[in-house]
This record gives structure tokens, sequence and C-alpha cells, in this order.
């Protein structure tokens, strides 16, 4: 596939895994086309995050193809990938707590040291939170705030696709509502998003579509609210 056939990211067929003989990923394959929101779910092990990871180039894929905007970026490295267009915000790890808010977003726009003023008034403006706490140290945030600061971090650098890992993690309902709708603003931007979130129905209902992954293999894939309706996906993976 191509980027003239309508997709900005595809994985074809990707192995990976974490030691020599450790093979969590066994032939995974999804694409993104501009403008989507596409969501993983899938059990525990299931290889999600290790998917996004190998995306982002954190994980070397052994086998199968990454290809992005049209381009082979199976063999770039972590920081070739970003170069690419790939932004990645971690599900642990994602700010610097000992940093201001400013700083975070400053160290965060390494690509064009030239614009990082520009992006971070820009995104001051998105989120005013940030501009109200920018002299704040990043660990006196509270979660929802930390996660909103972790995603201004990855968009410093313009990203064509920004990979979200468990956004939602260990937040409170209100700021999971909160985060989702910031997503959902972000992609009406023209941002297209590519997502594991363990509130697996919430993620699927604002996602274009979705792919269901089991021990390192697609196993299923479809339209987000058609998934989220599903009643074998609600009982499998959704709690009935």
């Amino acid at each position: 596939m191509s980027a003239a056939q309508g997709e900005l990211l595809t994985v074809d067929g990707v192995v990976a895994g974490y030691g020599a003989a450790e093979q969590i990923l066994k032939g995974t394959s999804l694409k993104v086309a501009p403008g989507e929101i596409v969501s993983i779910i899938g059990p525990n092990g299931a290889g999600k995050s290790t998917l996004l990871k190998t995306i982002a180039g954190l994980v070397q894929a052994r086998d199968g193809t990454i290809r992005l905007k049209g381009g082979d970026v199976t063999r770039e490295n972590a920081l070739g990938r970003a170069k690419a267009g790939i932004g990645f915000v971690p599900q642990e790890r994602n700010v610097f707590g000992a940093m201001t808010v400013a700083e975070n977003l400053e160290i965060s726009g390494f690509q064009e040291p030239g614009k990082v003023g520009a992006r971070a008034e820009e995104l001051y403006a998105r989120y005013p939170m940030l501009a109200e706490k920018r002299k704040a140290l990043a660990r006196t945030l509270s979660g929802g705030q930390r996660q909103i600061l972790a995603m201004a971090m990855g968009l410093m650098n313009a990203p064509a696709l920004l990979l979200l890992d468990e956004p939602t993690a260990g937040l409170s309902p209100k700021a999971a509502d909160e985060l989702f709708d910031a997503i959902v603003a972000l992609n009406k931007g023209g941002l297209p998003i590519l997502m594991v979130e363990q509130h697996a129905l919430e993620a699927l209902q604002i996602s274009t579509r979705g792919y269901v992954l089991v021990s390192g293999r697609n196993s299923r894939e479809g339209a987000g609210p058609a998934l989220a309706t599903d009643p074998e996906i609600r009982r499998l993976f959704l709690g009935g």
C-alpha cells in the first residue's frame, strides 16, 4: 500500500519482541488513514503497547514493514521516526517532574528549535491550564493535567501522526472524559491518532476504526462504533 491509496501509516506483518527469543508481535498489521482516530484494544499481554513502541521505533521489528506517508521507516530508529512525523506519548514517565511546564514543552521541541516559542504559545492558547501553570513543576500537576502536558509535549514537533499509549490510565472518570474530549478536538483539527486505551468502549466510540489484538495477532477489525456494540467484543473485552 502507498500514501496514494489513502494510508498515512501502514504496518504489515510486523514481528517484534524484547529479548532474542521473545516474540510478542506475531505478524501484526494495521493502517491509519489521514483524519482517522484508530484504537487498538485487546486483553492484557496482547502486545498493544509493544505495537505502538515498535511503530515509534523504540522496539525494533524483526520482520514485516512499517511505512509512513508512503516511505519505508522500518529500519529507522526512534529519532528517525520522529523526524519522519511520528509523535509518541508513552503511558508512564511521560513528563519531567522536576522541570516546569514551560521547560517540558521547550525540551520537547528539539527538531525545530527556532519554532519552539511559537508552538508553545499555540499550545498555551489551546490548553489554557498549561499557560496558567507554565512556571509550575510538572510533578505538582494533577493526573489529568500531566496527561494534557504529555500530549502537548508530543505535539511540539508538529507530528503527522500521534501515538497515545493508555492516555487515560489512572485518571478519574471526569479527567478521562476531559482527555477524550481533548483527543477528539485534536483529531477534528486534522491530526490522525493511533491509540491503545484501557477504556475500550469509550475509545471505540470516538474512533473511526478499531483493531482487536490477541496474543500478538490481529483478531478483529472494523468501524469503532460497530465494534463497541458487537456482543462478542463486549463480552470478551468490555465486561459484558
